[in-house]
């Protein structure tokens, strides 16, 4: 006969029962609700004498799949944070929301012809049900997506702040555009021609104003993909120059765009990373990404007009002896002329090195720039064998006069710098292999050493058609001198860029300069799953819409998709989705000039918008006059001084933000750059108190799984495949294993349900939280979730009779020994939990529960109540039950961290082993504080220490205190 568990074991069935109970209090109680000091959520008596702490998700998209085990760990980790700095004493805000505009659901919705809005509800009613499940202690009324209308339109309320903003360079701070305009007016600033602002008419003035804003309308290189009838950002193209979706062929090519203006706060973008406690390795990215360079702007004069280049080595002028443009510089197709000059070779005349040689200019930049469209910015620059092509013009060296022809390549790009590089093949291998590929002038302008010369077995000589390769070194200048300004002999590269930069300045042919990597943000999609623009146009441009017309929602459609085009048609254009609904295209509104009809713009926001501010929403969601109160946001985020600081160090953080934010390292340079942009314009303009919206950031690993393709590379059931004497089989066939991602498509998916059924949630969340620090990814095996199962029915066990479900804890004193272990446990959990270490407080939970279990005896409460809290931090489901029957009327949640008496935490006496010429022979226990005497007397009458001493007095003891004791024969 089969044996029958007893009633009150702690199976998946009872932990189901005990969580779903648990949660559907905590709701009704409100235990997660964080008040704010005023305003609808307010509850002043709550947060007086309070600290503060805002710990913050990266929020998810809702995708049609759900959640697999892999998504919810970091949002586990912060629960258990937050829970912690709740039993600390801290008002502790912890909510979720749904990063829910986007791509993907439009795509679900053209091949279903469900609305997208739809399916993402749909989408985000699965999530918000999952992730209750797991126990995740929000505070629902503070939730928010930025689908819904009323957070999309403090998304265009603050899309029009910046529009209606500029960068005012002198004061490095964003300003209203109303106050430029008033500097026109009242003659303060010169316009560019310098005619009087009222000589202007209507189109030149907005024309000046436009070309200020944070925000603007300009042809810019962009990702056109004809297969899906849109524009798609860098991040959405794959190595090979295909759309991530779909697969279909990008192409690179100019289009009118709307383009934030986020290369003004370069600097401050730069220097302020010294100010916030994010990863190293992060903030690496980040400047690596806005890649600061300092140089000078140099201009080559043309027929066409002065050239322009940026370089990082003006002192190299010397030994320029060809430009290179990018395909698109605007000056290529002014600078082409109708013929070849005479004597163009045919190499510089063909657009690919094994084609025929183009007749014409115009032809041969025709051809080069269509092979270019069609690779990627990085396909470009990572091409081995470098192109280019002739363009049939000139220019003018401006140190020696000399005519330097003029390229076009496609590893030049208009992303960067000026779109435009002075070649020095001499000391550039680049511009090196390019120059012996189409027989071009190297011109020495250093002087290699003797050593370089014998590496490479050639004799000294300035003479570089014997040079297998570029000097990039250091040495004395060499043929770099006119009459008014010599560097040769010179060997300082600083003190010629000096020489050379003051020179340049002096004949009006450059200056001193500093340029970036990073690149004005493409602010614009041809999608209808987007924000609407709060923008209309007239004769003259574009005009943001008054508040009173906010929000602008998107219209109901019957096609939700962009009008696809042949997926190799490069010349195509867009046909955005909304711009088929003409009844909502043609809006009447009085911008101030009386009513009349415009045109609203076409284009919606990327999905970044959303994500660069909700940080703010969920500090004031239900604020129907503001984005977010300022009394409100200045609690929550602005900045403190050292002694009220949350930081673990007590050192302070006076930057304000969000205290504690988790998320991918994949956000390194878009969400996170694209949100500080947006947080310093709002803090320029006096709309929020930090300048930083993070101030702590730490990147989550990630849970990983095993995945098996059988033998035609097809994925194959994880869940199916078993091991059998070290090879893995399905279905009785062998399938190659390999590690990585968990996904529907690898079919290695597990999802957070399954463990739930199996397991219960409090068990998932302990084994999710037990594999390795929260910045370590993990492997996933649902085998070992088991592991934790037993933990918490050996704990459950200790403290509940499994038969009547009633304590078994009793009011007696613990022994001294576990008296000690539950100090210990209350220390060291706390101090792991401080530093986000969740997985070495369960090992210590773990530690004690063994010690208890061991001794196989009724458990104290005075130990019980300790191990409960704790456990509650961890495991909040099973903490509150047991919380309750120790006979508790409120929260675990709510209960302060355990005391800790200091006593305790010192030992009476110590272990220590007893080495005789550094090999153990022996251990001495000693009072604590022992003194050497005392510890050298317990060593030597060790009858093994005795026995190699062999009646003889050691040479020397050596003590380590509280180590060991070395005995020196």
């Amino acid at each position: 006969m089969a044996d029958t568990l007893p009633p009150y074991r702690y199976t998946p069935e009872l932990a189901a029962d005990i969580e779903l109970r648990w949660q559907e209090r905590w709701e009704a109680d409100g235990t997660y609700e964080a008040p704010n000091p005023s305003g609808p959520l307010a509850d002043p008596e709550a947060v007086a004498g309070r600290p503060r702490r805002y710990v913050l998700d990266m929020f998810p998209y809702p995708s049609g799949a759900g959640l697999h085990v892999g998504h919810p760990f970091g949002f586990i980790s912060t629960d258990v944070y937050a829970r912690y700095r709740r039993t600390r004493g801290d008002n502790v805000l912890h909510a979720m929301g749904y990063d829910s505009f986007g791509l993907p659901a439009e795509q679900y919705a053209v091949r279903t012809g469900a609305h997208p809005r739809t399916t993402t509800e749909d989408n985000i009613a699965i999530m918000r049900r999952q992730l209750r499940r797991i126990g995740l202690g929000h505070d629902a009324r503070r939730s928010v997506a930025t689908t819904d209308v009323d957070f999309y339109r403090w998304t265009q309320w603050i899309f029009t702040r910046i529009f209606e903003s500029w960068f005012d360079p002198d004061a490095d701070v964003a300003r209203p555009i109303a106050e430029l305009e008033a500097s026109f007016e009242s003659g303060e600033r010169a316009t560019p021609d310098g005619r009087v602002w009222d000589e202007l008419t209507e189109g030149e003035r907005r024309a000046i104003i436009d070309a200020h804003r944070l925000v603007y309308s300009a042809e810019m290189p962009v990702n056109w993909c004809p297969g899906l009838g849109t524009v798609l950002a860098n991040e959405e193209v794959t190595a090979e120059g295909r759309s991530d979706i779909g697969n279909y062929p990008v192409f690179r090519r100019n289009m009118r765009q709307w383009v934030m203006r986020i290369t003004a706060y370069a600097d401050r973008l730069l220097a302020d990373l010294d100010l916030l406690d994010w990863p190293e390795p992060i903030k690496v990215m980040q400047r690596n990404w806005i890649g600061r360079s300092t140089g000078a702007q140099v201009r080559f004069a043309s027929d066409a007009g002065d050239i322009e280049v940026f370089t990082t080595r003006p002192d190299t002028l010397f030994g320029a002896t060809f430009m290179v443009l990018a395909p698109e510089h605007p000056m290529v197709d002014a600078l082409v002329p109708d013929a070849w000059r005479e004597g163009t070779p045919d190499r510089w005349r063909r657009a690919t090195a094994d084609g025929a040689a183009a007749a014409t200019p115009r032809e041969a930049v025709a051809a080069y720039r269509a092979a270019a469209s069609a690779k990627t910015d990085r396909e470009r620059q990572e091409d081995r064998q470098k192109s280019g092509v002739a363009i049939g013009a000139v220019a003018t060296n401006p140190v020696n006069g000399e005519p330097v022809p003029v390229f076009i390549a496609d590893y030049v790009l208009m992303g960067y710098g000026t779109g435009a590089i002075m070649a020095v093949p001499a000391g550039d291998e680049r511009d090196f292999e390019f120059a012996r590929d189409y027989g071009l002038p190297i011109t020495a302008i250093q002087q290699p050493s003797d050593e370089w010369f014998a590496a490479r077995d050639l004799e000294p000589t300035l003479e570089t058609a014997t040079w297998p390769e570029a000097f990039v070194g250091e040495g004395a200048y060499v043929g770099s001198a006119n009459e008014n300004v010599d560097l040769n002999g010179r060997r300082t590269i600083a003190e010629a860029v000096a020489l050379i930069n003051g020179w340049l300045e002096s004949i009006d042919r450059g200056e001193a300069a500093i340029t970036y990597r990073l690149r004005d943000w493409l602010f614009s999609r041809q999608r209808y799953w987007g924000e609407p623009f709060p923008i209309v146009w007239d004769e003259h441009g574009p005009r943001a819409l008054p508040d009173s017309e906010l929000p602008v929602e998107l219209p109901e459609v019957e096609d939700y998709s962009p009008q696809a085009h042949d997926p190799d048609d490069a010349d195509s254009n867009p046909v955005p989705p909304l711009g088929r609904v003409e009844e909502w295209v043609n809006v009447e509104v009085d911008l101030g000039d009386g009513p009349r009809t415009y045109r609203r713009e076409l284009n919606v926001m990327p999905q970044w918008a959303g994500s660069c501010w909700y940080e703010l929403r969920y500090l004031d969601p239900t604020n129907a006059e503001r984005f977010v109160d300022p009394e409100v946001e200045r609690y929550w985020m602005g900045p403190r001084s050292p002694s009220d600081s949350p930081d673990a160090s007590g050192e302070g953080q006076t930057v304000g933000g969000v205290d504690l934010y988790v998320g991918g390292v994949e956000h390194a340079v878009l969400h996170l750059l694209y949100a500080r942009f947006w947080h310093k314009v709002l803090f320029d303009l006096g709309l929020v108190s930090s300048p930083e919206p993070f101030h702590r950031l730490v990147n989550q690993g990630y849970i990983q799984a095993y995945a098996y393709t059988d033998a035609r590379g097809q994925y194959v059931e994880a869940s199916e495949v078993t091991e059998v004497d070290g090879e893995f089989l399905f279905e009785g066939q062998p399938v190659n294993r390999e590690y990585g991602k968990m996904g529907k498509s690898l079919k290695n998916m597990v999802t957070p349900d399954e463990m739930y059924d199996a397991f219960g949630a409090d068990t998932f969340r302990l084994y999710e939280l037990s594999g390795g620090p929260l910045e370590s990814s993990r492997p996933w095996s649902t085998r070992d979730v088991v592991g934790m199962q037993r933990f918490l029915q050996r704990l459950w066990r200790n403290l509940v009779d499994e038969d009547t479900g009633e304590l078994t804890v009793v009011d007696r004193p613990a022994d001294d020994e576990t008296r000690r272990l539950v100090a210990r446990t209350v220390a060291g959990v706390g101090e792991d939990l401080d530093a986000l270490h969740a997985n070495t407080a369960i090992a210590k939970l773990i530690e004690l529960n063994n010690h208890l279990t061991k001794a196989a005896a009724p458990v104290a409460r005075e130990v019980a109540e300790p191990l409960v809290q704790l456990l509650g931090i961890v495991a909040p489901h099973i903490g509150e039950e047991l919380w309750a029957k120790l006979g508790h009327d409120t929260s675990v949640v709510w209960a302060p961290f355990p005391m800790v008496d200091e006593g305790l935490l010192t030992e009476d006496t110590i272990e220590l082993p007893v080495q005789v010429n550094g090999k153990v022979r022996g251990h001495i226990t000693v009072a604590a504080d022992a003194d050497q005497a005392t510890m050298t007397a317990a060593a030597l009458a060790i009858d093994n220490v005795a026995a190699h001493l062999e009646g003889t007095e050691p040479r020397k003891v050596i003590i380590v205190p509280g180590r060991m004791v070395n005995v020196v024969v």
